[in-house]
């Protein structure tokens, strides 16, 4: 068939290169199979063909994007494959102007159940500027797409991948297991609602590693389900930092554990790292979290445990359930722009136990030259080394 192409490791061009180590594996070109990168053409159907065709493959498999701009609509690619797959993007993806298109699907490219994925390189581009203005504008939307999600899926590698101005969020990991985030770039406006760059949720064996995020929400939002993560050397800004949460939004909800933070730059966010529940009863926790060296530029709150979470005062005289444990900040550096540069403000009923701040060092940037502070409510801990501002414990 001409459609399929077997490559071997003897002069195969570097743009193969799950096919240079694999001895023997299948290369499937989308424009072989009827897309074309002229930015106009509606590419899905071409994509879904040259998908299925690699996954139903018995060799390992590549789905290759070359140069040019592809226009896809909502892209399932569905599992499970029988073999190792690939999915390497050296051109550009484009969601339709019309944000309907794909703002009526809650993602517009969905991996799901593929275990053994690689995605790697490229440029997808949602084009979300009209569906926030119809979010501010107050109009009736679509619920908004996000833009690539992976869902229970497993051993998963995302490399070198630009996502730009997602509807909703870039990058969503659900239900999966051992998934590596390397060296990615995420912009959106610092004004566009609810465009967290990475979110994980029901997760375990995530690490997000060397990658750039510029949004109008979280860098990176860890939800209820996520264990045994590692996020390191992100540079975060504009948006609202690192967070753990929100947490809380129903009772019967599944923990955060074994959480690291660690040489990571926030620079103008609306906060730094965050620990976040709802005001109201829950059965969920937060515990043994690692926020460690860490620098601050101009941050809002560079350190912040909020468990009165309740944006619509829909939750009034009420107490956070969440269990928050075992957090520990520590090489903590920089400035922040409120004068509360350290906040922990826990529950009443829950209060936050086994919290530790060491080495912190945070100013307050204040033309009236006013101090930092420490806020604490029923918050328990200890200090180590040098605090400043003076530690609430």
């Amino acid at each position: 068939m001409e459609n399929i192409k077997t490559m071997t490791c003897t002069g195969v061009s570097l743009l193969f290169f799950f096919c240079l180590i694999v001895p023997s594996c299948l290369a499937y070109n989308v424009v072989s199979f009827g897309a074309r990168g002229d930015g106009r053409t509606d590419s899905t159907s071409a994509f879904l063909r040259a998908w299925s065709a690699a996954c139903q493959s018995t060799s390992q498999s590549n789905v290759y994007v070359p140069r040019g701009t592809y226009l896809i609509r909502t892209l399932n690619l569905n599992g499970p494959c029988r073999r190792r797959i690939e999915f390497r993007i050296d051109g550009t993806l484009v969601a339709p102007a019309n944000y309907n298109a794909i703002g009526h699907s809650e993602f517009w490219i969905m991996f799901y159940k593929v275990s053994g994925l690689s995605v790697y390189g490229g440029t997808i581009n949602a084009k979300g500027h009209g569906y926030w203005s119809c979010r501010k504008g107050g109009k009736s939307c679509p619920q908004g797409a996000r833009s690539i999600q992976f869902m229970w899926c497993n051993n998963v590698l995302l490399k070198g991948l630009t996502s730009l101005h997602s509807q909703r969020v870039h990058v969503g990991i659900g239900y999966s297991s051992n998934v590596r985030v390397e060296n990615v770039k995420i912009t959106a406006p610092s004004g566009s609602p609810n465009t967290d760059g990475i979110h994980v949720q029901n997760s375990r064996g995530v690490t997000i590693l060397g990658s750039i995020i510029k949004t109008g929400d979280d860098c990176i939002s860890i939800g209820p389900g996520s264990m045994n993560m590692w996020i390191e050397q992100i540079g975060c800004g504009p948006g609202h930092g690192i967070s753990i949460g929100s947490l809380g939004s129903s009772y019967n909800e599944a923990g955060v554990a074994n959480i690291t933070v660690t040489n990571s730059v926030f620079t103008k966010t609306q906060n730094g790292v965050r620990v976040k529940s709802w005001a109201r009863p829950s059965g969920g926790y937060a515990r043994n979290l690692m926020f460690s060296n860490l620098i601050m530029r101009n941050v809002g709150y560079p350190i912040l445990i909020d468990q009165n979470y309740c944006p619509n005062n829909n939750c009034p005289r009420q107490n956070s359930g969440v269990k928050v444990s075992q957090v520990t900040f520590k090489n903590v550096k920089g400035s922040s722009s409120t004068q509360q540069a350290i906040k922990l403000d826990c529950s009443y009923t829950n209060p936050c136990t086994g919290i530790r701040l060491q080495d912190i060092k945070l100013t307050h940037n204040d033309r009236l030259r006013r101090p930092a502070v420490s806020y604490c409510r029923n918050a328990r801990g200890r200090r180590g080394g040098t605090v400043i501002p003076r530690s609430c414990f």
